[in-house]
């Protein structure tokens, strides 16, 4: 493990605590990190319409034009964006020479739930109106789009969409009552994400609704019928038990699951592969899983 490149990056994220004073402030502070991440010079960002969703079209060189990952960004339904999300995008590209679609969904508490589900779908059945193939597309997500990436998988299956390769899920939040006991026994290690930060998010995504419904917390969800899923999660997570109780779910649904907990890992830690050596053989194992399911 890279100790020391683990402990600058756990104590810029302690110095800069997660919740800030109203959600303007919130998103302003994530775009701000995500800008400290540039993209390389030689990848393009290219805004698009897919459909009435705003995203862009990030892409590597040598990116294979027809392959397709739909990337979902986390921020717990409330924040986050294509700018936020650009550099991890790119070394998505990069690793699975496939282009990445980066959406920007539509965020709470302005439109709560199930509207990140409607646009999710809805960019995807745009990707394929495009002529790309379902077997050469693969959803991945981080965080609460993680969550999402199964919601969106849920969902196609439920309307009998063709459904894609495969779903990749970066320390996904797939239970919006935060039940994991993860989220008291990892509280100490975990420098982003405590259980009343759940519990607000939860409050502006899904409101009085029901936080048990299969598209708000997947955990609870038939997933039966669903693509091969690779989830990754840091063993310094609060939400560490939302993957394990996610790929259990999923086995015995007869989903093939691969599940890896990264010793001393932390929320989403891929995002910081610029500082990170963890961060980069992660997303070389994304690559190389995105290009398994879409050969």
């Amino acid at each position: 493990m890279s100790r020391e490149q683990l402990a600058t990056i756990v104590e810029m994220l302690r110095s800069q605590p997660l919740m800030q004073a109203n959600v303007a402030e919130m998103r302003a502070n994530l775009e701000q990190m995500g800008q400290g991440f540039p993209i390389d010079p030689d990848v393009q960002c290219t805004r698009v319409q897919a459909g009435a969703v705003p995203a862009a079209w990030v892409t590597a060189p040598g990116a294979a034009p027809d392959r397709v990952i739909l990337y979902l960004h986390g921020g717990g339904y409330v924040i986050g964006s294509i700018d936020s999300h650009r550099a991890l995008a790119a070394g998505l590209s990069r690793a699975a020479g496939a282009r990445a679609l980066v959406i920007d969904y539509r965020l709470a508490p302005e439109h709560p739930f199930p509207a990140a589900v409607e646009d999710s779908t809805a960019a995807y059945r745009w990707l394929i109106r495009q002529g790309i193939e379902p077997s050469r597309v693969v959803i991945a997500g981080d965080s609460a789009g993680g969550g999402l990436t199964v919601a969106t998988l849920i969902a196609l299956r439920d309307a009998k969409d063709r459904l894609p390769a495969g779903g990749v899920c970066i320390s996904p939040w797939v239970d919006m009552e935060a039940s994991g006991e993860s989220m008291a026994s990892r509280a100490a290690e975990d420098p982003m994400i405590q259980r009343d930060i759940i519990e607000w998010f939860a409050a502006q995504y899904v409101g009085k609704a029901d936080r048990r419904a299969p598209l708000a917390s997947p955990i609870y969800a038939d997933l039966s019928g669903l693509p091969p899923l690779y989830v990754l999660v840091g063993t310094a997570e609060t939400l560490l038990d939302d993957s394990g109780r996610l790929a259990e779910r999923a086995r015995k649904a007869g989903v093939r699951v691969t599940l890896e907990a990264w010793e001393g890992m932390i929320h989403v830690w891929p995002a910081f592969a610029p500082m990170l050596d963890e961060g980069r053989e992660a997303i070389e194992k994304i690559g190389a899983f995105v290009r398994a399911q879409t050969a």
